[in-house]
């Protein structure tokens, strides 16, 4: 990492900093979604289903959808062959959204895409600034209610 910054920068407001970051953020999830044929929503969803097996309603409430609207985007994403449903094997009620192996292999190949150019983003930060970054970003996001998860680290072979 480098430590090249305009000399020009002046600081901004947490608030300020944090809208761009999320529009630089959400930049880098448009287009990649776009390279793969996937809204930014599609890319959400599929990026939730990683490392879980929510029901609808769970879905709904981390993207923000409603019924109607969460049906419409996991039945896109069936026809498209990158989700199932399965009823719960708990509430006879409800139905569970997971992967298929297609929709696995075009998350992992999006995340990584993701990974990489969010990555870029913070090429000007030292590793100490680029630590701290994760470290601030992890907590804001933890602090949230409804925060989903972290992910479960990949199993060893």
């Amino acid at each position: 990492m480098t430590t090249d910054r305009p000399a020009t920068d002046e600081p901004l407001s947490a608030a300020d900093a944090l809208v761009q970051l999320s529009f630089l953020t959400q930049r880098v999830l448009s287009a990649v979604g776009a390279e793969f044929d996937l809204s930014v929503v599609q890319a959400r969803l599929l990026g939730i289903l990683r490392d879980r097996q929510p029901g609808m309603l769970e879905l709904g409430s981390h993207l923000g959808l409603d019924k109607s609207s969460m049906t419409g985007l996991v039945g896109r994403a069936e026809k498209r062959g990158l989700v199932q449903r399965s009823p719960s094997p708990h509430d006879g009620r409800a139905v569970l959204v997971s992967l298929t192996p297609l929709g696995r292999r075009l998350t992992e190949e999006c995340a990584a895409e993701v990974a990489r150019r969010v990555t870029e983003l913070t090429r000007g930060l030292t590793d100490a600034e680029a630590a701290d970054l994760t470290r601030l970003a992890t907590a804001v996001v933890h602090a949230q209610p409804g925060a989903l998860p972290a992910p479960a680290p990949p199993a060893e072979s």
